[in-house]
């Protein structure tokens, strides 16, 4: 049973497809089966003799397969280009990849479970980077209809399809399998997200700065008038669609999708109060304030007219300020781990200039092949002419972009709507002086100083040179796992030629952090040991879903650490309870010896006594009790001791 749910398709002629634990039976059929298959070779008549069972080789037009494996000490399949046995490895491989297959019909533990359902979260979570759709499939378990009630009841015999996906009831014992494939259908039906217009955002909204407002009410105070209602509003006369397409072109996606007014209250985001204010339709004009108030104007055309403005106030009064980093240093120095944990952690965009450059391709192919949504003819012909002047460009520098087109691109990336609002991290780039120099250069700034003229909104203000011994970073490439080592090009020949070429760069009048240097951006130099520090964060916080989501982890958390902290304190409560045992066994132990050395050190004790009565008390005292049976005196005590006393002074 499989379900697929289409998240983006792309258009070029190879696909990267990943298939977990391609090491296991069915899955490892999955993966060399496809490995096999040409793109596009379902569209057309099927070869009647199939692809040959034996043949894995990799070929120029097939899927080109990656993957998890199960056993970390198990070959790399012959079919497959890359395989991951971490978690921390996989997110970028699965952005990288046009097609997600993840199987949990065989051997699915709740590991395996939880790591599907955490794949298509994450690439959830970053679906409006994405440059083309990508599809991500789910091979689940026929166990989760094994319950399900017959579509007629009176009809037992009539099979069950798959428009009844929404009656399946599952096993008791396959909750998690139905739990994960809800989540891919919920996941798998957003699209890439637009700002909303709620109806059809025809309806005419009155606004005004709140400065303008405040100057209004300095006019009042000052010229006293007799009339006692003011209407405060500027001329702009502005409907909901327009504002909502001006947000979002200068905060959001850059689009806007009309939905119908009653999905509005079933967001957690507006109050139904939002909603009146969003659904006004009004057309005023402030006659009295023009006439008679001596108005210093913010914003007198309104929002649209003055975005940048507004929003530049938006930012400031909230500390939503961009945070543009640069990491630099040597290659296998770790620049892409700290990029990606500083990303995760500031909410940034992760700028690696080849990741760049493929999404520019996907994007152009994409806008190119009619896949864009609302895309003019004239957008799709310029997507034509930079794609046929990339693709030219790489045929005349073998497979490389012209330096200029470089230039061009990382610039286009650097001033995208997401880098200009949230921020980024370059990845081991400009490597030069003369990169730097290109990039961030703007003609319309007039250094009064010799300073270098430079795109104020694009420089990155932290710069971090990361710093590692040669010998070091030979080590660090030689325990590498041999996946990373093919993907990074880190063969020990390619390496140390790359390394050989860092640090001859590096010497030279005019480098890279020489140029930050005479912008007066100084970078900081930071040693394997030392912590890499920038400062809280500052950007948008998370989105309902997303505090939805934390919310449900914090639970799951508090609940694991709970239940370890249950089964710690029975275990401690065990041993505690066993050593009490112990104890007590010893001390019983203990008591027995010591009674029985007490026992033998009485008898000890008493056999000198016991010897000299029977040596010398005894014999006198039964020949006098004999006497005193013989005798029957009236006192028999008092006889017995006199003849005792009698003898012994005899004796």
């Amino acid at each position: 049973f499989a379900e697929e749910v289409t998240l983006a398709t792309p258009t070029y002629r190879t696909k990267r497809v990943f298939v977990n634990n391609i090491d296991t039976y069915s899955s490892k059929c999955i993966a060399k089966f496809l490995s096999t298959c040409m793109v596009g070779g379902s569209l057309e008549e099927a070869d009647e003799d199939g692809p040959a069972e034996d043949e894995t080789t990799l070929q120029d037009g097939t899927f080109q397969i990656v993957g998890t494996i199960s056993n970390n000490e198990g070959e790399k399949p012959s079919f497959a280009l890359e395989c991951y046995t971490k978690r921390d490895q996989l997110l970028p491989s699965l952005l990288e990849c046009d097609v997600v297959v993840y199987n949990i019909s065989e051997h699915a533990t709740a590991e395996l479970i939880d790591e599907a359902t955490w794949a298509i979260s994450a690439l959830h979570s970053d679906i409006d980077s994405f440059a083309s759709q990508k599809i991500f499939i789910l091979i689940s378990s026929v166990m989760t209809w094994a319950m399900s009630k017959p579509a007629d009841p009176n009809d037992p015999e009539i099979p069950l399809t798959e428009d009844d996906y929404r009656r399946k009831k599952h096993h008791p014992n396959f909750k998690e399998h139905t739990n994960a494939e809800k989540t891919v259908l919920k996941l798998g039906k957003t699209k890439k997200s637009k700002a909303p217009v709620f109806g059809p955002g025809t309806n005419v909204i009155p606004t005004i700065h709140v400065n303008d407002l405040a100057g209004v009410i300095q006019n009042v105070i000052d010229h006293k008038p007799k009339i006692h209602y003011f209407l405060a509003v500027d001329d702009s006369n502005n409907t909901f669609e327009d504002i909502v397409k001006i947000i979002s072109f200068v905060l959001g996606p850059g689009k806007i999708k009309k939905v119908p007014k009653e999905e509005a209250y079933l967001t957690n985001v507006l109050t139904n109060a939002d909603m009146d204010y969003l659904s006004v339709n009004l057309r005023i004009e402030p006659i009295f304030l023009k006439e008679t108030f001596n108005l210093h104007w913010v914003s007198e055309a309104g929002i649209i007219d003055n975005i940048n403005r507004v929003v530049e106030e938006y930012k400031l009064l909230r500390l939503l300020w961009p945070i543009r980093i640069c990491l630099l240093g040597p290659p296998a120095v770790g620049k892409s781990s700290v990029a990606e944990k500083l990303c995760k952690h500031y909410k940034l965009h992760h700028i690696n200039l080849k990741e760049v450059i493929d999404e520019k391709m996907k994007h152009l192919e994409a806008v190119n092949g009619a896949e864009q949504e609302g895309e003019s003819e004239e957008a799709v012909s310029n997507a034509q002419d930079q794609l046929d002047s990339l693709k030219d460009s790489m045929e005349q520098n073998e497979g490389r972009l012209s330096d200029g087109l470089v230039y061009r691109i990382m610039r286009d990336k650097l001033n995208s709507t997401p880098c200009r609002n949230h921020g980024f991290v370059l990845d081991g780039f400009p490597k030069s002086y003369d990169q730097a120099k290109e990039i961030f250069y703007d003609e319309l700034d007039y250094p009064r100083s010799k300073m270098p003229a430079y795109n104020k909104k694009i420089i990155p203000e932290f710069i971090f040179s990361l710093e590692a011994s040669d010998d070091f970073l030979k080590e660090r490439v030689q325990n590498l796992p041999e996946s990373v080592v093919e993907k990074m090009h880190y063969s020990k020949n390619e390496y140390l030629t790359r390394l050989k070429k860092f640090r001859k760069a590096n010497v030279e009048d005019e480098t890279v952090l020489n140029y930050f240097d005479e912008l007066e951006i100084h970078p900081e130099h930071i040693g394997k040991d030392e912590i890499l520090l920038v400062g809280r964060p500052r950007n948008y916080g998370p989105t309902p879903e997303e505090r939805e989501e934390m919310e449900r982890k914090s639970i799951k958390e508090t609940a694991q650490r709970l239940v370890l902290e249950t089964a710690e304190w029975k275990r401690r409560e065990a041993e505690t309870a066993a050593k009490m045992a112990t104890q007590l066994e010893q001390w019983n132990r203990h008591v027995t010896e010591v009674k029985r050395q007490e026992h033998e050190l009485l008898e000890a004790r008493s056999a000198p006594l016991r010897n000299y009565l029977m040596n010398y008390v005894m014999p006198s005292l039964t020949e006098g009790m004999m006497e005193c049976c013989k005798a029957k005196p009236d006192d028999p005590i008092d006889f017995l001791a006199e003849y005792l006393l009698r003898n012994n002074s005899q004796d």
